[in-house]
């Protein structure tokens, strides 16, 4: 790892070296200056990776955003890239420098039921499903069954209608390879199932003499799955030029999923750089007493190493395309992964972690300087937050946790937060203000458990009437101004707390027994930024 723009401090006898454009250089003794990028260098009978990235990241002006689920902020169906557009230009005029939203990353449309924005199936892909086409029937919840098909069948609809566009024709040769093998990869799973690993033998990797046949009978509905693709990256960069227009300085705020689903698109196309016979998860914590299995495939540090960390560089810049900030979603995985076999206990495994957070500066550089933000929530390794900082990268500071003492509680005042972070209330896998306040998320998981909640909902109480403590009132804008007087450069206001919503996103650890990411705002996307509660958020973190 070095500095970009300078040499580094190597010297060889002899030296071959291969720039990241492809160029080349030999010479003796030092080595010359090395612009920003991943190189290869060839000496003394070893190859090396050569990681030129900025020092630390510049920091960004102190702002606020909002994060909002984009499934959930259309009146009808699954929300839109056009809706994103819609309430990224209006909350853009409120003075809202960034928008948040889930991941979307490529799912599983053939599987509407596995709908989760954190179980992708290819993170280097997007998720078509949030492509606009059409009004549908106004429903309590997004009903993926129903949306997924019937937004399927009008795509079908529109391609085949589509008379062909040079513009189309460009982008899908210059994707290459890798396009071609996420399209034959998608018209698979149409014909054969979702999950490769149970299909054929024959069709195990896209390498295979059966999958480079399958090309030619399959070449009109890789075509199909390219047509989507190419629709999505320009709804969805439509989406962030709107933001910027209305005024964002960075535009979205994208998230990035800490794994990949083992049998979906990413791991075909790329089988090298993924472990498998174990989960990603998360060992036994207050948070989750018996431990997490998140099902998702991690990356193999050695096969990430051999490939000079290309996926994951690969991985960072498809979302910074997009983003001016970006959320890397479990950033302690940057530093040791828990990984969990299939039949046996879990542990840590070291990842090169001075290394990644190095490919994530040059990414952040290479795309104008993008914010980027590590959720570095959990059981942090020691020094991890530290590196972090150095990098310039942002943490997260979540309020209900930022805590001086649990028993009894005692949060911290506004003024002793960090500066170098994203602060918020809540996450999307944690009570909303008034959620929280009410238990909601105790009963809902004591309902499902059928435990009492008497002794949980005390202490609930106990935290209530602590946090309180520190505001002048219980409303939300008296949080918000808590909030806004942290000296953390950026500030994350939840559409669900702006909503006074009681019910969160997500409720870890469940499936079927929560509606997990089917919660829809009671707000349209285009007139969510009148609300009133907007305008009186927007004066608070103005003044």
């Amino acid at each position: 790892i070095c500095a970009a723009g300078a040499r580094p401090d190597l010297s060889f006898g002899e030296w071959q070296l291969t720039f990241e454009n492809g160029a080349e250089a030999e010479g003796n003794g030092p080595l010359p200056e090395l612009p920003l990028g991943i190189h290869r260098l060839r000496a003394e009978g070893r190859e090396l990776t050569l990681l030129a990235a900025p020092p630390r990241l510049p920091e960004p002006a102190r702002c606020w955003g909002l994060v909002a689920p984009l499934y959930g902020i259309s009146e009808t169906g699954i929300g839109s890239y056009a809706d994103l557009a819609a309430l990224a230009q209006g909350m853009g005029g409120k003075g809202a420098a960034f928008l948040g939203i889930n991941p979307v990353h490529a799912g599983f449309p053939t599987v509407p039921q596995l709908f989760s924005p954190y179980t992708p199936s290819h993170r280097r892909r997007l998720n078509v499903i949030h492509l606009p086409c059409g009004a549908g029937t106004p429903v309590p919840r997004v009903d993926y069954a129903r949306d997924i098909p019937a937004r399927t069948a009008a795509l079908r609809a529109e391609y085949d209608a589509f008379p062909g566009d040079p513009g189309f024709d460009a982008w899908q040769a210059a994707e290459g390879e890798g396009l071609q093998r996420f399209a034959l990869h998608q018209a698979l799973s149409a014909r054969l199932g979702a999950f490769w690993g149970d299909w054929p033998a024959t069709l195990a990797s896209p390498d295979t003499p059966a999958a480079i046949a399958a090309r030619a009978e399959l070449a009109a509905e890789m075509r199909f799955h390219a047509w989507l693709q190419w629709r999505a990256e320009r709804a969805l960069a439509a989406a962030g030029q709107a933001a910027r227009d209305g005024g964002m300085a960075h535009g979205l705020y994208l998230d990035l999923a800490v794994g990949t689903h083992p049998f979906g698109a990413e791991t075909w196309e790329d089988r090298a750089s993924f472990a498998f016979g174990a989960s990603l998860g998360a060992p036994p914590d207050a948070f989750a007493p018996e431990g997490q299995n998140w099902s998702l495939a991690p990356f193999s540090p050695l096969g990430l190493r051999a490939r000079a960390y290309a996926p994951l560089a690969e991985t960072l810049r498809r979302q910074l395309q997009f983003a001016g900030v970006l959320r890397i979603d479990h950033i302690l995985g940057f530093e040791r992964a828990y990984w969990v076999p299939d039949a046996a206990p879990g542990a840590y495994v070291a990842m090169p972690r001075d290394a990644m957070l190095a490919v994530a500066r040059i990414e952040a550089a290479r795309a104008g300087n993008a914010v980027i933000v590590g959720e570095d929530l959990g059981n942090i390794p020691e020094g991890l937050r530290e590196a972090l900082a150095v990098s310039g990268i942002l943490g997260c500071r979540v309020a209900m946790f930022e805590r001086d003492g649990w028993h009894p509680p005692a949060f911290r005042a506004a003024e002793s937060y960090d500066r170098g972070a994203i602060a918020s209330f809540s996450t999307h896998d944690l009570p909303t203000w008034r959620g929280w306040r009410q238990g909601a998320d105790i009963t809902a998981r004591a309902r499902i458990a059928g435990q009492e909640t008497a002794a949980q909902q005390q202490e609930r109480a106990e935290e209530v009437a602590a946090f309180d403590r520190l505001l002048p009132d219980p409303g939300v804008d008296a949080l918000h101004d808590f909030l806004a007087r942290t000296p953390s450069l950026l500030v994350a206001v939840q559409a669900e707390l702006l909503l006074d919503m009681a019910d969160q996103p997500n409720l870890p650890g469940t499936d079927g027994e929560y509606p997990n990411w089917q919660l829809r705002l009671p707000v349209a996307a285009g007139d969510f930024p009148a609300l009133p509660s907007v305008a009186r958020t927007a004066s608070i973190m103005r003044d």
